[in-house]
């Protein structure tokens, strides 16, 4: 939970956060591990295409692998660090400390109120073509570039501009996480989910664009919306927010930005003239925050780097500009020392969260459990069969959140499929596209979705109160957008 005191750290995981998230991710490790015990073990063959393992279809065979011993569901947490997947993790853990320093840097520093007022104060009388700027910004970036996790660093700042609008952390993180997850969902031309399953399917690459774009625009209405509509009931009634007591002091903070200037303003002449060169230059450093997502988009070579790079950047900036405003350098150090002892929970839910496909993966049972789900489908309509793909996809999400990694696991044994019970393989793409992305504001099993609330006094369960609503209104567009692909033969083929 954020906390906005001088003695705390300004972005904190509450006790009744981390309980939550722990209990239901704990849940889900045992339910995982139950399932290694209880399903077959098997395995496709997989082979090297283009430096690429992917999965040979028709390979499918039983295997004799040893169940996992039960302590190890409860020392997968530490034993995936040493996985394939460690060095993402450490990558995500560097990130999240990366943030957490800098924001907390830039709120002691007063950065952060300097840079939100100028913001807001330009579109203080036009608050909701402000929120329809964002919203859109947010989800271009996910549709066009594939942008979702490098976006968490803005999560802090899109989060204090709602605050400065009169409305609260949802808000914020409805304006930035949930456009850009609706965003990389609507692809248009997402590389990460588009290009690499087209690619797999031997589609032209980006064909089909003209229908997705008219996704776009539908889910764009729906997200604003949604957004819209919560945010004028709580400007007529502070109290129907659902965080109202969690960030009563930080919208107190926020709430009047004329306020908020008159305390920046009781600053001295010269320590104000150093907060604004401070602020120069962290403004600096979000261009250039900007210009990495941007270029990582057509380089390739930067693309498994761009969190890194971000992540680097932000806490960079953090130091340098509140250096260039004047906090002294043992005051920073406490700064820093709060930060990390403050998102340090985090972690443990990180390292718990990725465990699930640690599990899963060591106990032999993924390639069984799409085998048999491949198999249900070839006895279908194409009505049914395309729900089928979309459900397969949806429960592959809850232990490989990477979109990539998960089109080489599913795509060589879908594209086949599609053909053989009449749909599509550019439909069977919509499905991947629709089941890989909404679903990553759901899953606690998702380290970006635990990020994100972690930056804010949003818990896990508050957050699927908010938005459960909205995910059953995605859920009927996706199904409708999937049955009018079949009946439209949604191609080239």
């Amino acid at each position: 939970m954020a906390e906005n005191t001088r003695e705390e750290a300004s972005i904190k995981i509450g006790k009744r956060t981390f309980i939550i998230a722990f209990s239901i991710l704990l849940l889900l490790i045992i339910t995982v591990g139950i399932l290694t015990r209880v399903v077959p073990t098997g395995s496709y063959a997989r082979q090297i295409v283009d430096g690429k393992e992917i999965l040979v279809s028709n390979s499918f065979q039983l295997t004799e692998v040893a169940k996992l011993p039960i302590y190890r569901w409860f020392t997968a947490p530490v034993e995936v660090l040493g996985s394939s997947d460690g060095a993402v993790i450490i990558v995500i853990i560097f990130f999240l400390l990366a943030v957490s320093i800098a924001f907390s840097l830039l709120e002691k520093s007063d950065i952060m109120s300097l840079f939100i007022s100028k913001i807001v104060k330009k579109f203080s009388n036009m608050k909701y073509l402000l929120m329809a700027i964002i919203v859109f910004f947010f989800m271009l970036l996910g549709a066009v570039l594939g942008t979702f996790e490098e976006n968490i660093a803005l999560v802090p700042i899109i989060i204090a501009v709602a605050y400065c609008l009169g409305w609260d952390s949802l808000v914020g993180l409805g304006m930035s996480m949930l456009a850009s997850c609706f965003g990389f969902t609507a692809a248009i031309t997402n590389p990460f989910s588009i290009a690499i399953t087209q690619e797999i399917s031997d589609l032209p690459l980006y064909s089909g664009s003209g229908f997705r774009v008219i996704i776009f625009i539908i889910f764009y209405a729906v997200v604003f919306l949604f957004l819209f509509r919560y945010a004028r009931k709580i400007e007529k009634n502070p109290e129907k927010s659902l965080v109202y007591g969690e960030d009563a002091s930080l919208r107190e903070k926020y709430r009047n930005i004329d306020s908020l200037e008159q305390v920046l303003n009781q600053k001295t002449p010269e320590d104000y003239k150093k907060l604004k060169t401070a602020t120069l230059a962290f403004g600096a450093f979000v261009v250039l925050i900007f210009a990495s997502i941007i270029l990582a988009s057509f380089i390739s070579v930067l693309s498994d780097l761009t969190l890194p790079i971000i992540g680097l950047l932000f806490l960079v900036g953090g130091l340098v500009s509140s250096t260039i405003a004047g906090i002294p350098i043992k005051e920073r150090m406490k700064i820093i020392g709060r930060a990390i002892a403050g998102i340090a929970p985090g972690i443990i839910l990180i390292l718990m969260a990725m465990s699930v496909k640690f599990i899963i993966s060591q106990g032999g049972i993924m390639d069984t459990i799409l085998y048999y789900t491949a198999t249900a489908i070839m006895s279908t309509s194409p009505y049914v069969a395309i729900l089928l793909i979309y459900g397969l996809i949806l429960l592959l999400e809850l232990f490989v959140g990477s979109s990539s990694a998960k089109a080489f696991l599913v795509m060589p044994l879908i594209a086949p499929l599609s053909d053989l019970v009449g749909i599509t393989r550019q439909s069977s793409v919509l499905a991947f596209c629709f089941a890989d992305g909404f679903s990553n504001i759901i899953y606690p099993t998702n380290p970006v979705l635990l990020i994100c609330l972690g930056l804010t006094v949003v818990s896990y369960t508050k957050w699927m109160k908010w938005t459960i609503k909205l995910q059953l209104v995605s859920l009927a567009l996706a199904a409708i957008f999937l049955f009018i692909s079949v009946a439209i033969n949604y191609g080239p083929f």
